[in-house]
């Protein structure tokens, strides 16, 4: 059987022309970030042997507390996208403000990125991944906060590396969804599923129940539904399935189907959700509507969300296109 590897892939995109073709540039850009992930994939699976787990002692511009692991992701991928000759600047969750490419303000790509997503669950040996988005660059001189501020239906590609019993990278450059498992031995992301499909519908959900109390009536309602299984109006039962880790929830429900839903709730109305729009919320509903499923804020597209700030929060249900349209429904006649 003809094997292909990323370095394959990306070639012939080069040679498609409008939707899903690229340029050289991205090329580079792309295999930069492969190879500093596996990079990643090698010190997480290293873990305890490298002493590389627990907190670092600092807090990141969220005010979470910063696993080592995040600090180092972070490092080694603002270094190596850097030394790219194609990014002119970078902006991490990790990070209060952007990080431009000093003078190198003409090269044509930005980059976002989540280094270590669900890092809570690094110590415990679960799945966490990188997220990342690509914009162009709107070369408008120096590289600031507001370069980044552009709407997710801007993105020129997106993707996350999932670090879990294989190490897997899922990308788009907005013609399908492609899956590329880590060879190790070889030191290479090799084609292993093409044009993920979500199906439209689904028997499992991920969220997380300990919030229950906290919800709005729509999702109250919806979930309490799904509880109730056969013998309740939907006429089916439901599983439920929550990791507490974005990357790999929203990996399965690209695998095999279903619903990941973050929703805000009454704990601080002025807040519009816990996920970040521009390092999770826009790369994930990128790739799941490439995919044929849907993402919303449950009131709004997530990609036609106009951004204001870098780091911006967010409601996401993302998933299974009829189970997301009845959230989106049951808030819209709330």
């Amino acid at each position: 059987m003809t094997r292909t590897n990323l370095s394959d892939f990306l070639n012939v995109c080069t040679t498609k022309q409008g939707k899903g073709g690229i340029d050289a540039a991205m090329v580079v850009l792309i295999e930069a970030m492969a190879d500093t992930c596996r990079h990643i994939s090698a010190n997480i699976h290293k873990g305890a042997l490298a002493g590389i787990l627990g907190s670092a002692g600092t807090e990141n511009v969220q005010g979470e507390t910063q696993k080592q692991l995040d600090v180092i992701a972070n490092d080694m991928l603002l270094e190596s996208l850097a030394q790219t000759g194609v990014v002119a600047g970078m902006a991490s969750e990790e990070l209060d403000d952007c990080s431009p490419v000093r003078g190198c303000e003409d090269r044509p790509y930005l980059v976002l990125f989540d280094p270590l997503d669900g890092s809570s669950n690094i110590d415990v040996n679960v799945s966490i991944g990188t997220i990342f988005s690509v914009l162009q660059n709107p070369e408008n001189g120096l590289i600031t906060n507001e370069s980044f501020l552009q709407a997710g239906h801007t993105q020129v590609a997106a993707g996350y590396v999932v670090y879990g019993p294989q190490t897997q990278m899922v990308l788009t450059f907005g013609d399908g969804v492609y899956g590329f498992t880590l060879d190790r031995e070889a030191a290479e992301f090799v084609l292993t599923a093409e044009r993920m499909q979500i199906s439209e519908d689904t028997k499992e959900f991920a969220i997380n129940m300990s919030n229950q109390r906290h919800w709005y009536a729509p999702v109250q309602k919806y979930i309490e539904e799904l509880l109730m299984g056969k013998t309740g109006p939907r006429g089916k039962d439901f599983n439920m399935r929550w990791i507490a880790s974005m990357v790999a929830d929203v990996h399965r429900v690209l695998t095999r189907g279903g619903i990941f839903m973050y929703p805000k709730d009454q704990r601080d109305p002025s807040k519009p959700g816990k996920l970040r729009l521009m390092y999770e919320a826009n790369p994930m509903s990128f790739l799941v509507e490439q995919a044929g499923g849907t993402a919303c804020d449950a009131e709004t597209r997530i990609l036609d969300i106009e951004p204001l700030d870098l780091h911006q929060r967010c409601s996401v249900v993302l998933g299974s296109a009829n189970e997301v349209n009845r959230v989106l429904s049951y808030h819209q006649t709330a």
